[in-house]
C-alpha cells in the first residue's frame, strides 16, 4: 500500500507544478484526446485510467472548462468560458449534456465541453446562451453577460451594417392604381420580405416582413402559432419578390432562417395580439446576408417612442387578399394609402374600445376603401419622413377588411427599438 501512496503523491506533485502556468486564450480550445483544458493536468490511476483534472489557478470544472475570472465577452462570445450559468430572464441553465437539452440541440453534442451548465456560444449565435426550462418547455435563451468593450463589441451583423454602405429608407419607382390599392413596383418597397414555411405538401407563403438590416427581418409574432416550438429550419425568406407564386432570379434573393425571436410578452389572450412583433435572422447558402440592389434595401426604424401626427399619410404593402371574402391572396405585391388615426379615436367605443394598447397604432382610409387584409400579416406600414422611409407599423390584426370604423391595427415599431437592438445585437438601426 505504501508504494501506491508514494506513486500517487509523485503524480499529484508533478501535475500541480504543471498547473501553475496560466494559458493563453489560444490554448483554451478543446482538442481530440485532451482530457483537461486550459492548462489542467490529468491525474491517473496506476492502471493509467483518468481519475480527475488538476486545474490551473483561476479555472474550475470537471475538465477545467470554466475560467472563474472572466466577467465579460468579446465579439459574439465564441471563446467565452466564464462561470455565468443563468439566462437573462434569471432562469437557471440546464447542463449541456442533459438528456432533454441534447434532444433539442443534438447538433451541439460534439461541440460542448464538459458536463456543466455555464453559458456558452457553440453555434455562432450573437452572444453566449444556454438551454432553460420554461412553462412552454425547454428553450434557448441569451445570457445576461456584458460585452468587454462597448465600442468594439458589436457582432458580425452590426459590422455588416456599418461597412456595407447601406442607407436605410431609400426607394424609387411609381405605382399603377387599381381598386382598393395599387400594384407596387419592387423599387418602391425594396425592404418587403416574403416568409415561407415548408410542409409535407411543399412550400407555402406564411407572412410578410421587412428587411431592417442585411441579416434581420422584422415581422409579426402571430405568424408563428407554434411559438418557441417553431421549427426554424422549415422557414425561408425571399427578398425582391414581385409575386408569391412566381420566381424572378434577376431580382430575388433567398435565405434560410437561422434564428427566430418572438417577443417574450406576446399575448393574444384578449384576441388583440399585444406585443405582436418578431425577428428573423437570415443567412444565404453561402453564409452571407442580403446584398443591396435596386429591389433589395433596408427600411429605417424610428427612434424609441417616436410617433406621427394624426392624419399622417402612410403606405401598407403585402401579398394578401384583395377583398375580405376572397379565397385567394393577391399573389402580386400591392400597396394602399392609409392615414394614422389617433389613439383616443381608435380606442373609443365606436371603434375597438379597450382592445387597443399602447403598443399598437391604427390606420385606415377616410372612406374605408383601403386596408390591410388576411395574408398581409407581418408586412410593413411605412411613412416618409423628409427624404427617408421609416417602418412605423407591422401588420397585426383588424376586424374584417375595409370595414367602417374597423381600421387596420399595427404593432407600433418605435416601442420596440431597444428590444430589436437587444435581440439582434445591432448597435444602430439607421
Amino acid at each position: 500500500m505504501s508504494g501506491i501512496l508514494v506513486w500517487s503523491l509523485i503524480l499529484a506533485l508533478t501535475a500541480l507544478t504543471k498547473a501553475q502556468r496560466r494559458p493563453f486564450p489560444s490554448e483554451s480550445h478543446d482538442k481530440p484526446g485532451v482530457l483537461c483544458l486550459n492548462g489542467g493536468s490529468s491525474l491517473s490511476s496506476l492502471s493509467g485510467r483518468h481519475l480527475l483534472c488538476l486545474c490551473a489557478e483561476g479555472f474550475s470544472g470537471s475538465r477545467c472548462e470554466t475560467d472563474t475570472s472572466v466577467s465579460c465577452f468579446d465579439g459574439i462570445g465564441q471563446l467565452y468560458v466564464g462561470p455565468v450559468s443563468k439566462s437573462a430572464s434569471g432562469r437557471e441553465c440546464l447542463e449541456w449534456d442533459s438528456e432533454k437539452a441534447l434532444e433539442i440541440g443534438v447538433y451541439l453534442k460534439s461541440l460542448i465541453v464538459g458536463g456543466h451548465k455555464h453559458c456558452r456560444n457553440p453555434d455562432f449565435s450573437r452572444r453566449p446562451w444556454c438551454f432553460v426550462k420554461t412553462p412552454s418547455g425547454i428553450m434557448k435563451e441569451d445570457c445576461d453577460i456584458p460585452r468587454c468593450s462597448k465600442d468594439h463589441g458589436s457582432d458580425q451583423d452590426s459590422l455588416a451594417v456599418s461597412q456595407s454602405g447601406w442607407r436605410c429608407g431609400q426607394a424609387e419607382g411609381r405605382s399603377m392604381k387599381v381598386v382598393g390599392g395599387a400594384l407596387s413596383m419592387l423599387e418602391r418597397h425594396p425592404w418587403m420580405a416574403a416568409i415561407y414555411s415548408r410542409k409535407s405538401r411543399g412550400r407555402f407563403f406564411t407572412c410578410g416582413g421587412s428587411l431592417i438590416s442585411p441579416c434581420w427581418i422584422l415581422t409579426a409574432a402571430h405568424c408563428f402559432p407554434d411559438g418557441a416550438q417553431t421549427l426554424v429550419h422549415k422557414l425561408s425568406v425571399v427578398l425582391g419578390k414581385k409575386a408569391i407564386n412566381e420566381t424572378d432570379v434577376q431580382s430575388e434573393q433567398e435565405f434560410r432562417v437561422s434564428e427566430l425571436f418572438i417577443h417574450e410578452h406576446f399575448d393574444n389572450t384578449d384576441g388583440n395580439f399585444n406585443n405582436d412583433i418578431a425577428l428573423l435572422k437570415i443567412r444565404g447558402p453561402d453564409g452571407r446576408c442580403a446584398k443591396e440592389s435596386s429591389s433589395v434595401k433596408t427600411v429605417c426604424i424610428p427612434g424609441p417612442n417616436v410617433s406621427l401626427s394624426d392624419g399622417t399619410s402612410c403606405t401598407v404593402t403585402g401579398y394578401g387578399r384583395e377583398h375580405e371574402g376572397s379565397w385567394f391572396y393577391s399573389q402580386y405585391l400591392k400597396e394602399a394609402q392609409v392615414k394614422i388615426l389617433s389613439q383616443d379615436l381608435c380606442s373609443s367605443k365606436e371603434y375597438y374600445g379597450n382592445m387597443i394598447t399602447e403598443n399598437m397604432l391604427c390606420a385606415g382610409s377616410p372612406d374605408w376603401s383601403s386596408d390591410a387584409c388576411k395574408g398581409d400579416s407581418g408586412g410593413p406600414l411605412v411613412c416618409r419622413v423628409q427624404d427617408r422611409v421609416f417602418l412605423f407599423g407591422v401588420v397585426s390584426w383588424g376586424e374584417g377588411c375595409s370595414r367602417a370604423f374597423r381600421p387596420g391595427v399595427y404593432a407600433k415599431v418605435s416601442n420596440y427599438y431597444h428590444w430589436i437592438l437587444e435581440k439582434s445585437g445591432l448597435t444602430s438601426l439607421s
